[in-house]
């Protein structure tokens, strides 16, 4: 069943897929631009600098998500013997470290005039920077370790214990007083957020995610052509 994961298969898909889902992601950011800057009503606290929530949340939302794949493909790369899944994984991590970068940033922009400050050691902030120091150890591995068994045990790792920090992310404005409001968006119950402005960021996190898998297929091909010139047909 695996078989299906071999790269040369593989390839044969994402070699073409870049163009495809470069317009798709035009398309999305385009309309989710107009959405966002536009169509949707400024905050009557926040004024228009609410606007940013357009950009730090889903950049939040992809790095989360993504360093919880990185950590399942891990995971599942060891326990199905496949490196291709550890390939993949390593393809991921650039996207999920730029976007973790992003949230880091926003938010801190959008903290000045919120908060009065650019930084502070709030715990959701505090969290999700070390979250980003967890994807450069991720990749740094990747480039400092030649071994090939040792970088994917030390990896490996570097997730699990990284994977610890996700729901502290998440739960850190309900288990501590933090500068961060509670959750607006709750999958189980009804949405605090109006939906003039839940639109928008929907539109923007698609966008987002359709960047972060044109930069994974970007680097995926990368590596898999590296593998062909090689003269590697398996990992």
């Amino acid at each position: 069943m695996l078989k299906i994961f071999e790269p040369n298969r593989i390839f044969l898909i994402t070699s073409k897929a870049p163009k495809y889902v470069f317009a798709l992601f035009i398309l999305v950011l385009s309309v989710g631009l107009v959405e966002a800057l536009i169509l949707s009503p400024e905050d009557y606290k926040q004024s228009h600098s609410v606007r940013i929530m357009y950009v730090h949340v889903p950049s939040a939302w992809i790095s989360l998500g993504i360093f919880s794949s990185i950590t399942f493909l891990s995971l599942s790369g060891y326990i199905f013997k496949n490196k291709n899944f550890f390939l993949i994984a390593k393809s991921l991590a650039p996207s999920g470290l730029v976007f973790n970068i992003v949230a880091l940033v926003t938010g801190s922009i959008w903290g000045k005039p919120t908060w009065g400050t650019w930084w502070a050691w709030d715990a959701r902030i505090t969290s999700m920077l070390i979250l980003a120091i967890f994807y450069l150890l991720y990749l740094i591995a990747w480039r400092i370790y030649e071994d090939k068994d040792q970088v994917l045990k030390i990896t490996t790792l570097i997730t699990i214990l990284g994977i610890i920090n996700i729901p502290i992310i998440k739960y850190s404005v309900d288990w501590w007083n933090t500068l961060h409001q509670p959750a607006s968006i709750n999958i189980l119950s009804k949405s605090s957020i109006h939906s003039s402005m839940l639109l928008p960021l929907i539109i923007m996190t698609a966008a987002f995610a359709l960047f972060s898998l044109l930069i994974f297929l970007m680097k995926y091909n990368t590596e898999l052509i590296k593998l062909k010139n090689k003269g590697l047909d398996r990992l």
